[in-house]
């Protein structure tokens, strides 16, 4: 099995793949890419390498390995003898200005001028929801991200569809759970603002009677482990740490 490794310090798991039989990649199309880090690199090693299959691994000097993790040797065992659970993660992507943006968490518009509000204007499947809304921004959440950015403000997750969220608006606004095939438009009413996706360093400078688009992508992310990766221990205290 040919691995390509992502993230800082994947030195520290050479010796435990070389115990499995595992070659590292530096070149070519690797069978699986290992994330090594947090939800990061996850979210960077999709966007770096979509389409092929990704086992995420934690980093012990930043997170504390749980007993399901066992230890990196008993990860990588796991991995070469095809044991591990296979995920299907549903992606977003967000497009403006004929550019586009893809997330396996969420895409969000938010304000540009952080002393200034947006205005805007939310379109569901070309119906008008509410009136104009002011406040920091809107976004769109899958169900892998809806324990992260959503649910920081929402307070709450959801376990199907796409999740609609509306940070800091001036008056009360519902957050939405809709059914994943659902198209989001967004049209700017006051800027200026932008378009971003995941942790992705890039944006999509948006200004006023710009509208942008948010939707399902065709593609979905393939994980490998996922249930060691994110076990009740790590849940928990991924929570604890939320804002």
């Amino acid at each position: 099995m040919n691995v390509r490794l992502y993230g800082n310090g994947t030195e520290d798991l050479l010796p435990a793949l070389a115990a499995v039989g595992c070659a590292v990649a530096d070149a070519g199309v690797p069978d699986v890419v290992v994330a090594y880090g947090g939800d990061g690199a996850l979210l960077g090693a999709e966007r770096e390498f979509p389409g092929i299959p990704k086992f995420p691994v934690r980093d012990c000097r930043v997170a504390k390995l749980c007993p399901e993790h066992a230890c990196y040797e008993g990860q990588f065992r796991r991995l070469a003898a095809g044991t591990l659970g296979h995920r299907s993660l549903m992606k977003l992507v967000g497009t403006a200005h004929g550019q586009a943006l893809v997330a396996i968490n969420d895409v969000f518009i938010h304000h540009a001028n952080p002393v200034t509000a947006i205005r805007y204007r939310v379109l569901i499947d070309d119906r008008a929801y509410g009136h104009e809304i002011v406040g920091d921004g809107v976004g769109v959440a899958t169900v892998h991200g809806s324990t992260a950015y959503y649910r920081s403000i929402t307070h709450s997750i959801f376990r199907a569809g796409i999740g609609l969220a509306f940070s800091n608006s001036t008056e009360v606004t519902n957050h939405l759970v809709l059914p994943e095939d659902t198209t989001i438009r967004v049209r700017l009413t006051r800027g200026p603002a932008v378009l971003v996706a995941d942790n992705d360093p890039r944006h999509i400078p948006l200004s006023e009677g710009d509208e942008a688009v948010i939707a399902r992508n065709g593609e979905a992310a393939t994980v490998l482990g996922l249930e060691i990766f994110m076990c009740p221990a790590c849940r928990k205290l991924r929570h604890a740490r939320q804002p």
